[in-house]
């Protein structure tokens, strides 16, 4: 198993107390919440943490994509993603993922990410995303396009990292007469590829196709409809594709707390856990999932994964019992993982090691406990057989 060090960058200094008048700090928060002074201080802090992720060792440092929202200060995360491509030295800088059908033109995306493989030699992941439903609001988008603009822009953009240009473009929502890539990726076809879902059927089926065989990395969910989302991964591979997924390809984007026990845990991960989910995460379905974002069947689906996510007053201890945030002692959390492990073959872990209002001294501290008593534990371990009667 990998490990990620993914940092959202949220407005920690956000007044928690904004939902007795708004329903979401997504979208229709005013943006008189921020405060620049505030904000300088976080973006700073944060490359911090992201910085000594590479010293203790993590595989890769994440970072993403979201608009006008205290959930993530990270608007264009090849800003960021620059400053770490030059500061960091072992790690992968992974944009975990920029939203393709918010773009009008994809080739700005290619040529971002060939600058960034071309920096890090080769140690950059590409992530696609289409953006959460409530994007489509910020960017003024249709939703009902979402799918085929991705698809579209996903294809010119890999056409434009892999031939020889100039050529032509046509597509419905692109068209180029000249694509013809400057800078060309470092990497060999093109920088890894990895794809954020929700959980979509679509998206699945298309991420395990054998021309990508991508990394399908879920986010949000409980971890039996984790389960459940894996194993239709590994499923369409083999029924649909005819081959054996690798643990590779399987990723679990998730929070994290570990202190010296599970008391001290418990204390001080409980007030900024349940501010991460009650208060970021607070925003209504018709702002999540716009009429015409996905299929029917997947909407089912998604839903009833996220219907904890929802749903009002999360508290830590539920998070922690349904998988969705784990805390506790190193040994508790290795066990937890194991368990994971074990049951759907992870093997990619984004770790949100900082998340909320949790403070730079806890997240630090969080970190040097993840890295030095919990990854190595996980360093060639195999996936082991999981009995009848732990299943």
């Amino acid at each position: 198993m990998d490990f990620f060090f993914f940092n959202l960058m949220p407005y920690g200094a956000l007044d928690l107390d904004y939902d007795k008048k708004y329903v979401s700090a997504n979208l229709v928060l005013p943006n008189s919440y921020y405060d620049p002074e505030e904000g300088h201080k976080l973006y700073c802090r944060y490359m911090d943490e992201l910085e000594y992720a590479d010293e203790l060792g993590f595989d890769g440092v994440c970072v993403n994509e979201h608009h006008q929202t205290a959930y993530g200060m990270m608007p264009t995360p090849a800003v960021i993603a620059g400053a770490l491509a030059r500061n960091t030295k072992h790690a992968k800088v992974c944009v975990l993922g920029r939203a393709l059908p918010l773009i009008n033109n994809p080739l700005m995306v290619a040529e971002e990410f060939a600058m960034l493989d071309n920096i890090t030699a080769g140690r950059f992941v590409a992530g696609f995303v289409r953006g959460l439903g409530v994007e489509y609001h910020a960017m003024s988008i249709n939703p009902a396009f979402s799918l085929e603009r991705f698809h579209e822009a996903h294809d010119l953009i890999i056409r434009a990292w892999t031939e020889t240009g100039p050529f032509p473009f046509e597509g419905k929502h692109y068209q180029m007469q000249y694509v013809n890539l400057w800078p060309r990726p470092y990497s060999k076809p093109h920088p890894e590829v990895w794809i954020p879902s929700q959980g979509s059927e679509e998206t699945i089926r298309w991420a395990a196709h054998p021309d990508r065989k991508y990394t399908y990395l879920n986010v949000y969910s409980p971890f039996s409809a984790v389960e459940g989302f894996m194993a239709q991964y590994r499923r369409v591979c083999e029924d649909d594709y005819g081959y054996e997924a690798e643990d590779r390809q399987l990723g679990l984007a998730l929070p994290i707390y570990v202190a010296e026990t599970d008391e001290i845990a418990a204390r001080e991960a409980k007030p900024h856990i349940e501010a991460f989910f009650n208060k970021f995460l607070r925003i209504p379905n018709e702002l999540l999932l716009p009429p015409g974002y996905t299929s029917i069947s997947s909407l089912k689906a998604i839903r009833l994964a996220k219907r904890e996510l929802l749903g009002g007053g999360k508290n830590m201890e539920r998070m922690n019992e349904i998988g969705m945030f784990l805390y506790g002692s190193a040994a508790t959390v290795r066990a937890r993982l194991e368990e994971f492990q074990d049951r759907i073959g992870l093997g990619q872990l984004c770790t949100l090691l900082q998340f909320g209002t949790l403070p730079h001294e806890l997240t630090m501290k969080n970190m040097e406990l993840f890295a030095t008593e919990v990854m190595p534990h996980f360093r060639g371990r195999a996936r082991q057989p999981v009995s009848a009667a732990a299943e």
